[in-house]
């Protein structure tokens, strides 16, 4: 049986993920970093209302790396109830748990038995933030405003877009850094039955050039996303022009 796979479509890969709830070493690992993700969760910096800037992505990544999809799933619920519990932020709401489930579980898909490398971490950071930041928590803080505090929520709110897109490159940098750090770490403590491969996680300028095409394309899809939907709207604008579209649209 393969120790490391180039995707997570294995059934070999499930098999193993879902091996690792019944390794002692990894459940202490599990505890560990939960403990540490709740604590991180009373580190954070407020932006703007309900915007925060939180470290508890590199722990996520971290243990979503060594002990996969599975366990990563389990130890995100029980982080966000124990968090919530712990260190509320406001009033509870269920759906957010979902959140940390998928970033957790993303991670996982790109990092766990995998040749890790930095364009990996650079892409499964572009995907938790893109699923995770852009699309699932505007949606689930829609219903949070709608049914807990009797309110409306923009689904795409600017300033929540901003702040994930001005924090995306420097995130993907720390996170290659940390996790070029933590892999030989992690491999010399023995916590898994095989080695986690890697050439040496460098960034260079080709990853560099990635990190900013992708950064450009995410900017260029939310300007074009409010210069022709969100703009028509008779309360709003973009740079000083507003687009006439008919009335059915700007119902949509």
């Amino acid at each position: 049986m393969s120790k490391t796979f180039s995707t997570p479509f294995s059934r070999d890969y499930w098999r193993l993920a879902a091996g690792e709830v019944k390794n002692v070493r990894m459940l202490v690992l599990a505890a560990l970093l939960v403990a540490l993700r709740v604590a991180l969760k009373s580190v954070v910096i407020p932006v703007g209302e309900n915007l925060l800037i939180s470290l508890g992505f590199f722990v996520n990544a971290l243990g979503a790396m060594v002990f996969g999809p599975v366990m990563a799933l389990l130890a995100a619920a029980v982080s966000d109830t124990l968090g919530a519990i712990f260190f509320p932020t406001g009033a509870y709401f269920f759906p957010f748990i979902f959140v940390e489930m998928l970033g957790s579980l993303i991670f996982a898909l790109f990092l766990y038995r995998a040749r890790i490398t930095a364009g990996r971490i650079i892409l499964c950071r572009f995907a938790v933030s893109f699923c995770c930041n852009i699309i699932l928590t505007p949606i689930i803080m829609y219903y949070y405003y709608l049914f807990v505090l009797g309110k409306t929520y923009s689904i795409l709110s600017l300033p929540r877009v901003v702040k994930n897109l001005a924090l995306f490159p420097a995130e993907c940098v720390l996170l290659v850094l940390f996790l070029g750090l933590m892999v030989p770490l992690v491999n010399r403590m023995n916590f898994m039955d095989y080695v986690i491969p890697t050439d040496g996680i460098r960034l260079t300028k080709r990853h560099l050039a990635v990190i900013g095409v992708l950064f450009i394309l995410s900017a260029l899809c939310v300007a074009f996303y409010y210069g022709v939907y969100i703009a028509p709207s008779p309360e709003l604008s973009l740079f000083g022009h507003v687009y006439h579209i008919p009335a059915w649209l700007q119902k949509g």
